[in-house]
């Protein structure tokens, strides 16, 4: 209880905390099986090599690296992201149309302190990510669901939702989509950055799983087609580095960049410099491909796993069949309610995500999200195997 005449913000009025972060509180039993998070693998993190990188950069460059430094970023790495991201994408990146983020989440975050009043209308993906929809709720916006299938956002829905509702942002995770795992369609992706540029509104297009790519073809971002500066595209570390580390990065038009600087002040001052300068050094020595390469096959062989086992499901049951990241979605037939099968699945050693979390508007209660990045093998086969006799028994009372 809070004390006699203290009261929470407006801003908080119907906020609840993450879903995600609740369920944490009951991973801490022993022996349990969590299909909830969005962790990579323990297996994937290179301790090491960061404990190596961290201790060459201090020897190096220590007392700058200890200091305050400038929220613009620290400069190596700027100087090494700019190199990479050049090199990983065809359209041109100048060094002012950069901003190091502590994680890209941070940038969600910029972007309402910097753009949006009170009573905004954000577009977002039905579903969508819920940790960004809370940000966006904390800055009181409206969130209108746009409807998605098998090959992302639908277009038709997406340009009456603009039409009808004048958003001042879209939100869309266009690839290995969090928590679907669907990739937008190529051909969904030019038209979104063309629609952008025709009805003034602005696309945060959030990518921090592009990388973690099992099959298929690399398809290109949203951003490569922005020929009037209205997607701010948003890159991260922390799946294919280390998520402790929270480095990620914005690109944007160069003065979104310096407003959102300017925004970023009041949030930390600057992202970690020591962390900076790690990433700069896995950059700078060309150790992000082969750590890529190392980590892919693990989770293709956990997603592969995942999707045998889903198979064997009770009939009825559709799911995602991604071809990267990090989860898989499920539907069960109507009727079926994941939020009170979640507690009996925690009773017996298993968690998971109910899927109605991820849509703004709730309901979907028959959906919800695994991820197979974090738990070995055996795991998944037995915590599956739990979680089917367990969705054939609430399916059949």
């Amino acid at each position: 209880m809070l004390p006699s005449g203290v009261t929470y913000a407006d801003r908080f009025e119907g906020i609840s905390g993450s879903a995600i972060r609740a369920i944490f509180k009951v991973l801490a039993k022993p022996g349990m099986i969590s299909f909830a998070g969005g962790n990579p693998s323990s297996d994937a993190l290179p301790n090491e090599t960061c404990a190596e990188l961290a201790h060459d950069a201090l020897l190096a460059d220590g007392k700058r690296i200890l200091q305050y430094g400038a929220t613009e970023g620290y400069p190596p790495f700027v100087e090494s992201l700019h190199a990479y991201l050049s090199s990983a994408y065809r359209f041109p990146i100048g060094l002012d149309n950069l901003l190091p983020l502590s994680g890209s989440t941070q940038g969600i975050d910029l972007m309402c302190k910097a753009f949006t009043n009170p009573g905004d209308t954000i577009l977002v993906e039905s579903p969508t990510f819920l940790g960004n929809m809370q940000t966006l709720r904390i800055y009181q916006q409206k969130l209108v669901p746009v409807a998605s299938d098998e090959n992302g956002i639908l277009l038709d829905k997406l340009e009456e939702a603009v039409i009808a509702h004048k958003p001042k942002m879209l939100y869309v995770i266009p690839t290995f989509q969090n928590p679907t795992g669907r990739t937008l369609a190529a051909e969904r992706r030019k038209p979104i950055a063309e629609m952008a540029a025709k009805y003034g509104f602005l696309v945060v297009e959030d990518d921090p799983y592009r990388d973690l790519r099992y099959s298929g073809t690399p398809l290109p971002p949203i951003k490569e087609y922005d020929r009037s500066e209205h997607v701010v595209y948003m890159g991260s570390f922390s799946k294919i580095i280390s998520p402790g580390l929270r480095v990620g990065y914005m690109i944007a038009n160069a003065e979104i960049i310096a407003k959102c600087a300017i925004a970023k002040q009041g949030s930390d001052l600057h992202t970690s410099n020591i962390a900076q300068a790690i990433v700069d050094q896995f950059l700078r020595r060309g150790l992000l491909p082969p750590h890529i390469q190392a980590i892919v096959p693990a989770y293709r062989e956990k997603l592969d796993a995942m999707l045998a086992e889903l198979a064997t499901f009770p009939e009825g049951t559709a799911y995602t069949r991604p071809e990267g990241g990090l989860f898989v979605f499920v539907t069960m037939p109507e009727g079926f309610h994941a939020g009170e099968a979640f507690s009996m699945a925690v009773e017996r050693g298993v968690a998971f995500v109910p899927g109605t979390s991820f849509y703004p508007d709730g309901g979907h209660h028959n959906t919800l999200r695994l991820n197979f990045s974090n738990s070995t093998l055996p795991q998944i086969h037995t915590g599956m195997a739990i979680l089917r006799d367990l969705f054939a028994e609430r399916l059949h009372q």
